[in-house]
């Protein structure tokens, strides 16, 4: 089966790129960053996505089935147009060429912060629940709306297999991804008086699940994650970090100073309230299960 992946050169593309081949698939991607050691048996176009040129490899190699992984997040792209421009548009340009050159299957991969948290909302959230990001974090907003587009393709284009993947945070030796970005330095900040649950799941066991979707030949919404969640607190701490509780009244003067890293404001209500989400649909419909506990996961981290 040829197989194309959008966004392969980042960490979690080449994991499922290198899965993809060792499992006999015909793989190629496309992505701005060049990927000058890629194994032998996987092509990689150094295009935009959203410019015909990628077009051109839609309609040259033909793949059967499409992974769209060429999202940014705040933390790689700090302009609100340029994030829009390519998580919502390239999103587009995906599931049109998908559509145009006959693609089986797409699958997207997105974020368990699509739902976004407040005081209020549930411990655990399921697939059908509408997203609080857009108000709550406004730097997300490109990413929901990107969801969204994706999962509008189940109707849209009802012979394309879609499978919209919220993944939650990745964490392991690659350090790669806005979890490890947050635990990247000695010091980590957290509001004084909340310690939320973090949810996060091995880099590797991602991406076996985002393979696992595809094979599974899924359509329609799923959450994925890995172990169960922890304190903030004790990830920190067991990823080898120092916790430091500031007031929330200074909180985002302290940001970017002081060895602290520099969030945006609306990431705030993220480290006082969990997002957590429940994956048994996910699970019961692939049989996938993680190979990686919550001790490992944060040993790999720190080890990496």
């Amino acid at each position: 089966m040829k197989v194309l992946i959008t966004g392969i050169t980042g960490k979690m593309g080449r994991l499922v790129a290198e899965l993809l081949l060792a499992q006999g698939y015909e793989v190629a991607g496309i992505d701005r960053r060049p990927w000058p050691d890629a194994p032998a048996g996987i092509t990689v176009h150094q295009l935009d996505i959203r410019k015909r040129a990628a077009e051109e490899i839609f309609r040259s190699f033909r793949p059967e089935a499409v992974i769209h992984m060429a999202t940014v997040t705040h933390i790689t792209t700090s302009s609100n147009e340029d994030r829009y421009r390519i998580n919502l548009y390239g999103t587009r340009a995906v599931f049109e060429h998908c559509h145009e050159y006959g693609a089986r299957r797409a699958i997207f991969v997105g974020r368990h912060t699509y739902y976004g948290t407040a005081p209020d909302s549930p411990l655990y959230h399921k697939e059908d629940e509408p997203p609080l990001a857009m108000t709550t974090f406004p730097e997300l907003a490109d990413l929901v709306a990107a969801d969204l587009y994706a999962g509008s393709a189940l109707w849209r284009f009802p012979k394309l297999d879609t499978a919209v993947l919220r993944i939650c945070y990745t964490l392991g030796p690659g350090r790669q991804g806005t979890l490890a970005a947050f635990l990247r330095g000695p010091y980590v900040p957290m509001v004084l008086g909340f310690d939320p649950l973090f949810q996060f799941i091995h880099e590797l066991d991602a991406a076996r699940a985002i393979v696992t979707a595809m094979s599974s030949e899924l359509r329609g919404v799923f959450n994925v994650t890995g172990p169960d969640p922890v304190p903030l607190s004790l990830l920190v701490r067991e990823t080898g970090r120092q916790p430091i509780r500031v007031p929330e009244p200074v909180f985002r003067f302290a940001l970017g100073r002081f060895g602290l890293p520099k969030l945006p404001r609306g990431a705030i209500e993220h480290i006082k309230y969990p997002i957590v989400i429940d994956s048994s649909a996910f699970r019961n419909a692939t049989g996938f299960a993680p190979e990686y506990d919550e001790d490992q996961t944060m040993q790999a981290f720190r080890e990496g």
